[in-house]
C-alpha cells in the first residue's frame, strides 16, 4: 500500500514538472512571437515616421515661406482666383483618383482589399496646399501632412510584399506619422492615428508602429529644424469653483456648435458648389472672388491663411471680439468647400481658441484658460477623436489642466453629433442611446440620409 502511495507521488510531481516544462516552453515561445511582432512593428513605424518627418518638414518650411511673402505683398490676395482656377484644372487633369485625399486614406485601411492609394497625392496635395496660403486662401496642413503621411507609407507596401494587415498598419503609421510631426505633439499623433478610423472606438492592433511612426516623425522634424508655436496658459490655475465648472460646461456646448456649424457649413458650401457650378476650374476661381469680398468687406487679412496672430492673441490679454471665430469659421468653409486644399485643423484650433477667449472676456474668466479648452475642444468635436485632443492638449498646456481639457472634449464630443470633418469615419458606437444610426456605417451615410440619427 505504501508503495503503490509513493508511486502516485512520484508520477504527480513527474506530471508537474511535464507541465511546468511545458508551460515555460510555450511562454518561451510566445515570448519570442511577440518580440518578433514587437521588431516589425517597429520597422514598419520607423520607417512610416522617417518618411513622414521629412515630408512634413519640407512642407512646413514651404509653408513658412509662402506665408511669409503673401503677408508682405497684400496684393498677391487678388491673384487667389486665378491660383484657384490652376488648382481647379490640375485636380481635375491628374487628380481625380487623389480629390477624396485623408478620406481615401481612410476608406483604403477600411477596405478587404488593398486600395491603391496613388504617389501623385503627395506633389498634389503639397503643391495645391502650398498654392492656397500663398494668395491667401484660409485652410491648414494636418490634411496635406496626414495625407502625405499615409501616401508615403503606402509606398513601401510593395517593396516590402506587406500582407494586408501590415499595409493596414503601415497606413495608420503614416498617418500617425504625419500628424504628430506637424503639430510637433507625438503622443496625440500616435492616438491620432488609432481614433480616426472610427467614432466611438480605438484600434489598438496599431499601437506600436502609431507610437513608433509619431515619435521618429517628431524627432526628424525637429531634427531639420522645424520650431512649433507654443502657447502658455501661465505657471498657475485659478482655483475650480463650481460656478467656473458650470461655465466650462457652457462654454464646452458652445464648442460642439462651433464644430457641428463648421461641418454643416463646409458641407453646404461644397455641395451647393457641384450642384450650380458644373465646371470643377470655377468653383475655387468663384471661391478666391468670394474670399476677396469678404476680406473687404472686414477690412483685415487676419482670417487669411492659418491665422496664427488670432490664436496668438486668444492666448494674450488682448481682447477678442466675439465675431472672429464665426468669421474664421466663414473664410475657412468658403476655402474648403469651393475646392481649395489644405487642412481644417488649424483653423479650427483658432476658431475654438478666440470663441474660448471671447466667451471668457464675457464671464470675467481667464481667456487663456478658456483658449486652451476651446483650442482642442472644437477640433474633438469636429474630427470626432476626444482622445487624440486631450493627449493633445496636455502636451501644449500641461498636465494641470488634463481634468478641464478632458471635461471639454468628452462634452464637445457627444454634444457635437454623428457629423465630422471625415465622413469616411465608421460609427462603432453611437454618441446617444436614442441614436438610431447603425453601427459600422459611415458618417456620410448619416449626411445622405441613408440612416437615421434621432
Amino acid at each position: 500500500m505504501g508503495a503503490l502511495c509513493y508511486y502516485r507521488e512520484a508520477n504527480t510531481g513527474i506530471r508537474a514538472q511535464a507541465n511546468i516544462i511545458v508551460n515555460f516552453t510555450e511562454h518561451i515561445s510566445e515570448t519570442a512571437a511577440a518580440s518578433k511582432t514587437l521588431a516589425k512593428c517597429s520597422i514598419l513605424g520607423a520607417a512610416a515616421g522617417v518618411a513622414s518627418g521629412i515630408a512634413s518638414a519640407v512642407f512646413l518650411r514651404l509653408l513658412d515661406g509662402a506665408t511669409s511673402l503673401r503677408e508682405s505683398r497684400p496684393w498677391m490676395l487678388f491673384l487667389l482666383p486665378l491660383a484657384g482656377l490652376l488648382i481647379g484644372w490640375i485636380y481635375d487633369r491628374y487628380g481625380q483618383s487623389v480629390v477624396a485625399g485623408t478620406n481615401l486614406i481612410l476608406e483604403s485601411i477600411h477596405s478587404k482589399g488593398i486600395i491603391a492609394i496613388p504617389f501623385r497625392m503627395v506633389p498634389l496635395v503639397l503643391g495645391g496646399t502650398i498654392l492656397t496660403h500663398l494668395f491667401g486662401g484660409s485652410a491648414g496642413r494636418e490634411g496635406t501632412a496626414v495625407q502625405m503621411g499615409g501616401t508615403l507609407a503606402n509606398v513601401l507596401t510593395k517593396p516590402l510584399r506587406l500582407s494586408l494587415k501590415d499595409h493596414r498598419l503601415l497606413l495608420m503609421s503614416g498617418i500617425s506619422g504625419g500628424f504628430g510631426s506637424v503639430f510637433g505633439t507625438p503622443l496625440a499623433g500616435m492616438v491620432f492615428g488609432l481614433e480616426i478610423l472610427s467614432v466611438g472606438r480605438v484600434n489598438y492592433t496599431a499601437l506600436i508602429p502609431c507610437f513608433v511612426a509619431s515619435c521618429t516623425g517628431d524627432i526628424v522634424c525637429r531634427t531639420l529644424g522645424i520650431q512649433h508655436a507654443t502657447y502658455s496658459v501661465g505657471a498657475s490655475l485659478p482655483e475650480w469653483t463650481p460656478y467656473r465648472c458650470f461655465l466650462i460646461l457652457v462654454v464646452s456646448v458652445l464648442f460642439a456648435g462651433a464644430a457641428a456649424g463648421f461641418v454643416s457649413l463646409t458641407e453646404g458650401i461644397s455641395h451647393q458648389m457641384k450642384a450650380r457650378v458644373k465646371s470643377p476650374f470655377l468653383r475655387p476661381f468663384l471661391g478666391g472672388l468670394i474670399l476677396i469680398g469678404l476680406t473687404c468687406l472686414v477690412g483685415t487679412h487676419d482670417y487669411l491663411g492659418l491665422s496664427l496672430p488670432l490664436i496668438a492673441k486668444s492666448f494674450t490679454a488682448g481682447h477678442v471680439a466675439i465675431w472672429v471665430f464665426a468669421l474664421k469659421m466663414l473664410f475657412t468653409s468658403v476655402t474648403l468647400g469651393t475646392g481649395f486644399k489644405g487642412g481644417e485643423v488649424t483653423p479650427l484650433f483658432c476658431i475654438g481658441a478666440t470663441l474660448g477667449a471671447a466667451f471668457a472676456h464675457l464671464t470675467g474668466q481667464p481667456p487663456t484658460i478658456f483658449a486652451a479648452l476651446g483650442f482642442v475642444g472644437v477640433f474633438a468635436g469636429a474630427a470626432n477623436t476626444p482622445l487624440t485632443c486631450i493627449l493633445m492638449g496636455i502636451e501644449l498646456f500641461g498636465a494641470k489642466m488634463a481634468i478641464p481639457l478632458a471635461a471639454t472634449c468628452l462634452i464637445t464630443y457627444v454634444l457635437s453629433g454623428h457629423r465630422g470633418i471625415y465622413p469616411s469615419q465608421l460609427i462603432a458606437v453611437s454618441k446617444a442611446d436614442s441614436a438610431l444610426a447603425d453601427e459600422e456605417v459611415q458618417l456620410r451615410d448619416v449626411r445622405d440620409g441613408k440612416t437615421r440619427v434621432e
